[in-house]
């Protein structure tokens, strides 16, 4: 089982709608511009998303410089639309009841929209070179692909 009291959250601010964050989320062809850190690309025909209860999805990352593929995938555990996702996240060939745990909360803020990532299952922080600064590069690719520049939570 995922160990919960390991873990991290990042908090955005993003002008966008809960509906245009959901999307990016939801959506293979907007995921796949960024489900991953800067340096990093994810090939569009490598992600595919089922998003509902039990669904799967997967995609792989592709370091730019040396070509060196890192395939991730999961399962969805809960999917409300427009307000929050949960799914395992990890290697797709391994047991998902091992894999981490991330929760997106989207909370409209009135003109903003609040994103709150957490990932359970893996310690992170701040210049670690793993999951922490991989989400939260992940999540300043999100804020170009809706345009801006996120505002901190």
């Amino acid at each position: 089982m995922t160990d919960t009291t390991k873990g991290f959250t990042l908090t955005r601010n993003y002008d966008a709608t809960p509906e245009q964050i959901w999307q990016a989320w939801t959506d293979p062809d907007q995921a796949a511009q960024w489900w991953h850190p800067a340096g990093l690309s994810t090939p569009r025909d490598s992600v595919s998303i089922d998003a509902r209860v039990g669904g799967l999805y997967t995609y792989t990352m592709v370091d730019d410089a040396s070509g060196e593929e890192y395939p991730t995938g999961g399962e969805y555990r809960e999917v409300v639309p427009n307000e929050k996702l949960v799914f395992t996240w990890g290697d797709p060939s391994g047991d998902p009841d091992d894999a981490m745990l991330v929760t997106v909360s989207i909370e409209p803020l009135g003109e903003l929209t609040r994103l709150v990532f957490d990932l359970r299952g893996a310690d992170g922080m701040r210049g670690d070179d793993s999951f922490y600064d991989g989400w939260d590069g992940a999540l300043d690719e999100l804020a170009q692909l809706l345009g801006q520049t996120p505002v901190a939570g």
